[in-house]
């Protein structure tokens, strides 16, 4: 008699169901899994023996043998405690066979039989509810795994509760989801002194999910505006909270014993190879263009990155996602960020600052900016100038709107939006292209008359043109008004060519 149970493979964020049997037949006694499993899988017989030896319960003296189907999927990671464990319960008949077969479960056994929280249980879920099953893990695990409605999802502390509720003795009440509610950031878009017209740049870059740069020099304030975007930026809506939290599921980001509709805010350090931006590494893991998806990711120091590095994010910025291949691995990965850039003008900083002379200028400027690619550049639809402040207005009261206020309008525009693209590919004015731009974002004759003649003038490429267009809707979005007129194709304009000549 072969007995079964299930549980999931991980490959990117989708979770491949994978169907454990285990016989117990006559021969010398031995414990042998089979079916591409690394060590950590392969090391499960000896925490899954322990753990029967915890509950007093002993292997017989026979040949046991775990299969982990389909054979050719390579088994990765110790989530494959708990299903072997149920397998091999079920085949000694201590667990009826058709409730073990009727969830699936993953889980690491320590050796005294509790269950250990592991990452991957909301695409588990997925999966589950896809296949019609229950889902059983840790019950840290569980809270995330709940969010998916579709399936029941089980929570058990240890091996012995599994057992308990399997057999029927202490049946195990289903998950509720958990929603980690973060304390509201305190700081506020009132704090920056000046710099109005970044802050304009800011709540534009939000409401539509534009590509953002700023240049200035050291101290004029481009990292603390950065750091106020989250605070303007709305919450997550529920499917949106999904995809972000598989991501975060698959990482191990999701600890706080449930899922968060705060957006993500990825600052890495201008040292972060390639691997850990794009992704890649053993298992061809998720980078932080992929955990900033449906929120921020902000580059500091923006041209101390490496060229590669740099030039490997021009096609999930058009795309939205990225796909990562390797030797063993071909794993694609949903990426739709906000991409907010900082840099200094020049190598020493100062090259536009009239209180200091840069002794290179020009070229220092034009050697360091040169590190940015044209085409990287060109995907960028709002550049702005930051200028530096002088101490004497540091004294001054704050001036501009809250963080709250330009939050309301965001929320505002963006629900607008939700309208506009309810049932279509495009969320946001960022994603629109071909027909649809055209038919959304045209602007009247004396706005298309200004865009040729700055088109002309600039020499802008088509891809400037329609990033235009699409930041000039979402100003548009942002009054109110349903018509793109002159006014928002100038200020679109103004923060796409301000800083042409520093660039």
């Amino acid at each position: 008699m072969v007995a079964r149970s299930h549980t999931v493979a991980f490959q990117g964020v989708e979770a491949r169901p994978v169907e454990v049997q285990c016989a117990v037949s006559p021969g010398l006694p031995a414990f042998s899994i089979v079916g591409l499993p690394d060590k950590a899988v392969s090391e499960a017989r000896d925490r899954v023996r322990s753990a029967l030896s915890s509950m007093a319960i002993a292997l017989p003296s026979k040949r046991i043998t775990i299969n982990l189907s389909p054979a050719d999927l390579p088994k990765e990671g110790s989530h494959f405690d708990l299903p072997i464990a149920v397998a091999l319960l079920s085949a000694l008949e201590i667990i009826p066979p058709d409730a073990a077969e009727g969830a699936v479960s993953l889980g690491e056994l320590s050796l005294d039989g509790s269950l250990v929280p592991v990452v991957g249980a909301l695409p588990a879920a997925m999966t589950a509810a896809a296949e019609d099953r229950a889902l059983l893990c840790p019950k840290a695990s569980s809270a995330e795994a709940a969010w998916v409605d579709a399936t029941q999802v089980i929570g058990a502390t240890s091996l012995g509760d599994v057992v308990r509720h399997f057999s029927g003795q202490a049946p195990l009440s289903a998950a509720q989801p958990g929603e980690v509610c973060l304390a509201p950031s305190v700081r506020d878009l009132r704090d920056v002194k000046g710099q109005e017209r970044a802050k304009r740049a800011l709540e534009i870059a939000a409401a539509g999910r534009h590509h953002l740069i700023m240049l200035g020099t050291p101290g004029s304030g481009k990292s603390m505006l950065a750091a106020r975007l989250p605070g303007i930026l709305p919450p997550l809506t529920p499917s949106e909270a999904l995809e972000t939290s598989m991501i975060q599921s698959l990482c191990g980001l999701l600890d706080e014993g449930g899922i968060s509709r705060t957006r993500p805010f990825r600052e890495p350090h201008h040292t972060a190879s390639m691997a850990a931006i794009v992704g890649g590494g053993r298992g061809a893991k998720p980078g932080e263009i992929s955990l900033a998806h449906n929120g921020v990711l902000f580059m500091d120091e923006f041209p101390e990155f490496p060229r590669t590095v740099l030039e490997t994010l021009r096609q999930p910025i058009e795309t939205g996602e990225v796909m990562v291949a390797r030797a063993n691995a071909h794993v694609k990965y949903p990426c739709r960020f906000m991409l907010v850039a900082a840099a200094n003008p020049c190598k020493c900083g100062y090259l536009t600052d009239p209180a200091r002379a840069c002794s290179r200028a020009p070229v220092c400027g034009e050697d360091y900016l040169g590190r940015i690619s044209g085409p990287l550049m060109d995907r960028f639809d709002l550049r702005i100038e930051v200028p530096p402040v002088g101490f004497t207005d540091l004294d001054l009261p704050p001036s501009g709107y809250s963080s709250a206020t330009v939050a309301a309008r965001v929320e505002a525009a963006r629900a607008v939006q939700a309208q506009r693209f309810e049932g279509m590919e495009p969320r946001q004015n960022a994603d629109m292209e071909g027909k649809l731009l055209e038919e959304i974002a045209a602007p009247d004759a004396e706005g298309k008359e200004l865009l040729l003649k700055a088109a002309e003038r600039f020499g802008l490429s088509a891809r400037a043109y329609h990033r235009i267009l699409r930041v000039a809707r979402t100003i548009a979005d942002l009054e109110g008004a349903r018509d793109i007129r002159r006014p928002h194709v100038a200020e679109a304009l103004s923060f796409r060519i301000s800083a042409r000549a520093a660039s």
